[in-house]
């Protein structure tokens, strides 16, 4: 082949590559899913405690619980766990508040246990200036609370 066609044929690849890549869009958030032991216990904490917005859910069981958590993404709230276990919080569930000392007063006046990674009731500073506390949902799922502005 001579350097000519190999050379079209290395720019038609990398056009193709090209409009491929712009074609595809990224992956985004859709749901996640937590699977609970008390779906009335759970539903109720998310509302409640994190303050979420049920929405409509297809199945209409009553072993599933939407919530809106922004931007379409949903959190997805399951019965059928047969035990609590225990949860790394390693993995967690962050959300965003407007001030985190407002949200911080609801949950003292709701008697929620937080705090910093440690434990400690006390806001912990992430290395980008982001104020969070932890504190965990009734089946032991540990969720992040951040004041990020993002």
């Amino acid at each position: 082949m001579s350097h000519f066609k190999i050379r079209n044929v290395l720019f038609a690849t990398f056009l193709f590559s090209v409009s491929f890549s712009f074609a595809q869009p990224k992956p985004h958030v859709n749901h996640t899913t937590i699977f609970v032991t008390d779906l009335a216990r759970a539903s109720a904490f998310y509302s409640k405690v994190m303050l979420l917005d049920s929405i409509a859910e297809p199945f209409h069981d009553h072993h599933h619980t939407w919530f809106d958590i922004g931007n379409h993404a949903q959190l997805h709230v399951v019965s059928g766990a047969t035990a609590d276990i225990a949860h790394d919080i390693n993995i967690h569930l962050a959300f965003s508040v407007k001030s985190l000392p407002e949200f911080m007063k609801h949950l003292d006046a709701m008697n929620i246990k937080y705090g910093d990674w440690k434990g400690d009731k006390k806001v912990q500073m992430r290395p980008d200036n982001i104020s969070q506390i932890y504190l965990q949902d009734p089946d032991g799922y540990w969720i992040e609370v951040n004041d990020d502005k993002f």
